[in-house]
């Protein structure tokens, strides 16, 4: 691609665009142990926070070693838990450096670490031919998860997983089942909602610049932490999570809940890439962190013989979609009692989606959680005609270990994950200019806006980081 814009350029005009002044200031049950010889060789970068949680679910199945750690920060609270676990396993700070000294000892790597540091990572792993089991979103940028997707088509015996856990859990089964049978057809609209606090609820959207800069801590590689993002000041607010808040790090609520809400809706649907994003709505609107709400509009064509689909996005407190007669209660959280009013309120309403249907309206929940036909009477109606659903052969965890030593494909590889990053990486780039663009899927282009296109890519990479960018 030929970029038309040089990294300080870009960057400043995408801090413009917004309108901001740019200052100077940045499933298993009973688990079944194999043999050491037997089990999948891992080595772990990022160990704290959501990783920590990641390489248990991982240790818990028995069938992996944990054979090196990788973490910018192993002097961190966040680290020491997964450090005591696995006293053995070398440790190491820069990624690069385990690599070279261990990259013959290990089959898969696990990616845990921010939105905007799984791509060289993964594309360095792939590079050496180890599987990968990256979070979700893939990368916080278009044109990174196609290099992502593009390096796993060359080497195919590669197994890779994008950690959506749902997708391997009950509503992954019940929608193919469901979709199979005939009973999901003539999706029309689906409105996902994610309206339970963020980090950067509260802040001030009038922002104009990053944070003042703060002393680094000793145990933390300020430089290594930013890999191809170079150029921005520690502070706290970047760091632990904080970094979901921001544009330049991570994706928001669409980027960290999209996946588990809309995967497989987005799979089985057969979406791909959508033509229209509109950005409809954002309270709090400013260049540098997402908007305290966001209404989002993603426009999908005919396929095949299926209609036209729109997918409205509702995040923030008050940000509901319309609630269709029958709903009922949210109904995951058992602590949360049916209102006698039969309305939802604002904080009673859960993570999840509404889907129309010609002939019918499904809620469903996000993660694992299966879909109902609502109103009630309906469902009593349709009861007899729904088919079996299959049980979950393996959680998202074992079914990565077991595609890595091939005897299950992944359900969520980059093939399936990929386009589906990409859409939330559009809605992203609307939530940023506050904007409308239309989008061409088969040359994956912006059409209407020349800089908008550009976010497609993000800024180049500072020096030394450029070679992850060729497939």
């Amino acid at each position: 691609m030929n970029h038309y814009l040089s990294r300080r350029s870009f960057i400043s005009r995408s801090i413009m665009a917004g309108g901001a002044v740019l200052l100077s200031n940045s499933v298993l049950g009973k688990v079944t142990m194999a043999s050491p010889n037997e089990r999948v060789n891992i080595a772990c970068v990022g160990i704290g926070n959501r990783a920590n949680e990641i390489i248990k679910e991982f240790h818990k199945t028995g069938q992996c070693n944990v054979v090196a750690l990788c973490d910018v920060d192993m002097g961190a609270k966040q680290t020491q838990e997964i450090i005591k676990m696995f006293p053995n396993a070398p440790r190491y700070q820069d990624f690069r450096k385990m690599f070279d000294e261990m990259g013959n000892q290990f089959d898969a790597v696990i990616v845990g670490t921010p939105d905007f540091a799984h791509f060289a990572i993964t594309m360095q792993a792939l590079g050496m031919g180890k599987h990968v089991y990256v979070e979700k979103p893939m990368a916080r940028t278009f044109n990174e998860v196609e290099l992502m997707m593009q390096k796993a088509q060359k080497n195919p015996k590669l197994a890779t997983q994008m950690g959506n856990q749902g997708h391997s859990g009950a509503n992954y089964f019940q929608f193919k089942a469901w979709k199979d049978a005939g009973i999901i057809k003539d999706v029309t609209r689906i409105d996902a909602h994610m309206n339970s606090p963020r980090r950067w609820h509260g802040w001030d959207p009038n922002i104009t610049g990053f944070p003042y800069p703060e002393r680094i801590p000793e145990t933390l590689d300020w430089e290594i932490w930013q890999m191809q993002t170079l150029g921005h000041h520690y502070n706290k607010d970047f760091v632990n999570g904080q970094w979901r808040c921001w544009f330049d790090f991570g994706m928001g609520a669409l980027g960290d809940w999209g996946a588990h809400i809309l995967d497989t809706s987005h799979e089985f649907l057969e979406l791909g890439l959508p033509t229209v994003v509109e950005a409809k709505n954002l309270e709090g609107h400013n260049s540098y962190f997402f908007p305290m709400s966001s209404t989002i509009n993603f426009h999908f064509p005919k396929r095949k013989n299926m209609p036209a689909v729109d997918i409205n996005w509702y995040d923030g407190i008050n940000n509901l979609p319309q609630i269709p007669e029958g709903y009922g209660v949210s109904g995951l959280d058992p602590n949360i009692p049916p209102p006698s009013t039969g309305k939802i309120e604002p904080a009673k309403l859960n993570p999840g989606k509404i889907i129309y249907s010609k002939d019918l309206i499904f809620k469903g929940g996000s993660h694992a959680s299966t879909l109902s036909i609502i109103p009630e009477e309906k469902a009593k109606d349709m009861a007899s005609k729904l088919p079996e659903v299959q049980p979950t052969p393996s959680n998202h965890f074992l079914n990565f270990l077991n595609a890595c030593r091939g005897t299950e494909k992944t359900r969520s590889s980059f093939e399936i994950a990929g386009p589906l990053s990409q859409v939330f990486c559009l809605g992203v780039i609307t939530q940023k200019m506050n904007n409308r663009i239309e989008f061409d899927p088969k040359t994956k282009q912006i059409t209407n806006d020349r800089f908008a296109n550009e976010m497609l890519y993000g800024p180049p990479p500072v020096k030394g980081w450029e070679q992850y960018y060729i497939v």
